[in-house]
């Protein structure tokens, strides 16, 4: 049977000791207040409508019907969020402002695509149900084999690098000398991101290389 061993023979006053939780009575016997059980004057609550799919084109979002209910204050979808529709958007921020909230393709089920707000949580829970959402349902994939066979579904058509000096897609990578990399990778090889050849070495031969 292994000894005890004494790490340290420093007192503390809060390390090694048991404080009283000052808290504890009022939250096992149900008394402890909570974010949720606050409500003030003109207050309204929000709930989301997310994606059934795991990977759609939206092609339409009609929400006429949720914001003539009684008590619907407001509906918002992706093409409302104001860091991504703004002119001179980088892309970072399009990317981010798209998975807070979808604009035109879902990404994985689950996807927020519009929201609510309501006078109360049964009011904007009704006016979800309200909300159509026209989708073309594409293919999804499940595991990291399907991911990386050939002729898989990319999320980011149209994602691109910039990382030497022209924007750079997998299929101009192929075109240019790189035939290793076919159109349906997910991204580009660490080697290409965090490489400094000079661009023209970088195109013609393999970045490892120079």
């Amino acid at each position: 049977m292994a000894e005890n061993i004494v790490l340290s023979n420093s007192e503390y006053k809060v390390v090694g000791t048991r404080p009283i939780r000052h808290d504890g009575t009022d939250k096992v016997t149900g008394r402890a207040k909570y974010g949720t059980d606050f409500q003030t004057a003109g207050m309204y609550y929000g709930k989301v409508l997310r994606s059934p799919h795991a990977h759609a084109i939206i092609k339409s979002i009609d929400a006429s019907k949720a914001l003539a209910m009684p008590g619907v204050e407001a509906v918002i979808t992706g093409q409302d969020m104001p860091g991504a529709n703004k002119d001179g958007a980088s892309r970072g921020t399009q990317m981010a402002s798209d998975n807070l909230m979808a604009r035109s393709k879902v990404l994985y089920k689950g996807h927020p695509v519009a929201a609510v707000a309501a006078v109360n949580q049964h009011v904007a829970e009704a006016a979800l149900a309200e909300i159509k959402v026209d989708y073309e349902v594409l293919q999804a994939v499940m595991t990291v084999d399907q991911a990386r066979a050939d002729g898989a579904p990319l999320l980011h058509e149209n994602l691109t690098t910039t990382e030497l000096g022209e924007r750079l897609t997998v299929e101009h990578l192929r075109i240019t000398g790189f035939p290793e990399f076919e159109p349906h990778e997910r991204g580009l090889p660490s080697s290409l991101k965090h490489n400094r050849c000079p661009v023209g070495e970088g195109i013609r031969r393999k970045v490892d290389a120079c």
